[in-house]
């Protein structure tokens, strides 16, 4: 071996140990200022908790049925209309009583079609609770006969004047 060999391996033996310690410390540089994030103290909070009671108090029976009772009467819904009208052919206009009863909580509208053709003949518009419809004007010209009607009473509430519900009910229409 030659002097001119055995200092490059010397060479070669000092510079790759200090080649490994320069990537070794760069990496370390790297992730010590990049990568490495301080620890932060955080508080975990699990959620909110129900607060001691302040101003709530116990119901007692009375008013706890008076709510459901209202719950109940706001629900139901009477329907209240004569099974026979009486209609003067030359006016189109006659006798029919319906009614919308003050118990009730919502306004009403009443559309009567014929049951033969579909065709709708009487329309009441709104009858809001505690109020009545006594006379009606026909909206289609009928002959004299006798024609069997359904009635069908569409529910609205009384705030968004938005439809409810729909019950029905057979009239008789007699024109005379």
């Amino acid at each position: 071996m030659t002097h001119e060999n055995h200092d490059k391996n010397k060479f070669k033996r000092v510079l790759i140990p200090l080649l490994c310690l320069l990537l070794i410390g760069c990496g370390y540089g790297v992730y010590h200022f990049f990568l490495n994030k301080p620890e932060e103290k955080v508080s975990v909070i699990s959620g909110d908790f129900l607060p001691e009671g302040k101003d709530a108090k116990k119901m007692s029976d009375k008013e706890i049925a008076d709510a459901a009772q209202k719950k109940v009467d706001a629900s139901q819904f009477n329907m209240i209309i004569g099974s026979k009208a009486e209609i003067d052919s030359q006016t189109n206009q006659g006798k029919l009583s319906i009614k919308n009863p003050k118990t009730n909580a919502y306004p009403i509208n009443v559309v009567i079609t014929d049951d033969k053709s579909g065709d709708v003949i009487y329309t009441s518009g709104a009858i809001e609770p505690g109020e009545e419809v006594r006379d009606v004007a026909l909206e289609k010209s009928l002959a004299k006969g006798t024609y069997r009607a359904t009635a069908r009473f569409s529910l609205y509430d009384s705030k968004t004047r938005t439809k409810k519900g729909e019950v029905a009910a057979g009239v008789s229409i007699n024109v005379n």
